[in-house]
């Protein structure tokens, strides 16, 4: 695994980068499990459910109304949308080629192709999936460009796909990873380092930290993906600031995507500047880990799904980056071409 923030600069100020690599080499670990990583992944064949599974809930930005997913084997490549509402439109691809915007008050993922109407908006809490629990072919058919809502992160969905069961296809799975350790920065001093993954032993490992000015604060992980961690930290909720909840119920009523977001105490962890609104989750040592858990599994592994090469390894560096700069890493390693098979990696 990295020790540091390393590799060619793709975007940002290397002044900003090296204050903020200063920031993070001085923020303890608070749980380090990659002496526990999994075995290397194997070469095998990709993978589709064996069943269809369908799951339910109210409605991410009309919580009034009850959403539908079903999630289907396909002999199709990769995970794919398709809206059942918009009988005339292709299915979504969850692809990098298909992100259509980051989101502003609400930061999300929102995938997008062919008609303007045919889009799937918060995509991070369903494709982060595909990375973390080993279905590499899925059709998920939704009835609404608004996914449900779940109080336990993707929990319900996990179980869901869990309950689908797995079988193999006649296609293998490849590996892929990048050519050079590249990082990008923003402004902020956020930054995201990707490298190269070791081809003697392939695996996903991760280094994910979190600073927030709330009672949140500062908390960091490192592991290395597999189902098992994946599920543990899909069930942690998306956090707002109380500041951001305050504004929700007051100006921005006057939003139609504001007023009518299902988000409630029960599925989101909220915290104020010294203390949670409500019981924070996933302690370690007695600390509540729940932010950065969601962080890694939800949001950083749903932007490494949208490479649609194969199946990425490699180790990540995330610290204190969102939706935003995931997608622009994502964008630029396909604009410099940055990806390559794992076998031909030195």
């Amino acid at each position: 695994m990295l020790e540091n923030p390393v590799g060619r600069l793709l975007s940002g100020a290397a002044a900003t980068l090296e204050k903020s690599a200063r920031a993070w080499q001085r923020q303890a670990v608070d749980w380090d499990m990659l002496a526990e990583a999994p075995p290397p992944l194997p070469p095998r064949m990709q993978t589709t459910t064996e069943r269809e599974v369908t799951v339910r809930g109210r409605g991410t930005f009309f919580g009034k109304s009850i959403r539908t997913l079903t999630l289907c084997p396909t002999d199709m490549e990769g995970w794919w949308f398709e809206r059942t509402d918009l009988p005339d439109c292709l299915p979504v691809r969850c692809s990098i080629r298909n992100v259509w915007t980051t989101g502003n008050v609400v930061s999300n993922i929102v995938l997008r192709s062919g008609s303007p109407h045919n889009y799937i908006r918060m995509a991070e809490h369903m494709i982060a999936l595909r990375m973390g629990l080993g279905i590499d072919n899925l059709l998920i058919k939704i009835d609404s460009g608004d996914p449900p809502l779940f109080d336990r992160g993707s929990t319900e969905l996990v179980q869901a796909l869990r309950s689908a069961g797995s079988r193999s296809t006649t296609r293998s799975q490849p590996l892929v990873t990048v050519r050079e350790p590249v990082t990008v920065v923003s402004g902020s001093g956020s930054f995201l380092t990707l490298a190269p993954a070791d081809p003697a032993c392939p695996r996903l490992n991760i280094d994910a930290a979190v600073d927030f000015k709330t009672a949140i604060g500062k908390q960091r992980i490192r592991f290395a993906v597999d189902p098992e961690r994946f599920a543990f930290g899909a069930t942690a909720r998306t956090n707002s600031s109380a500041l951001k909840m305050l504004y929700c119920r007051t100006i921005g009523l006057l939003f139609a995507d504001i007023r009518n977001l299902g988000y409630s105490l029960d599925n989101l962890l909220v915290a104020g500047r010294f203390c949670y609104w409500n019981k924070p989750l996933l302690k370690h040592n007695g600390k509540s880990l729940e932010a950065v858990w969601h962080r890694a599994t939800l949001d950083l592994l749903a932007a490494i799904a949208l490479i649609d090469e194969g199946l990425f390894v490699g180790d990540i560096i995330s610290y204190k980056s969102g939706h935003g700069l995931d997608v622009e890493m994502v964008q630029r390693l396909y604009q410099e071409g940055l990806l390559q098979p794992l076998a031909a990696a030195k």
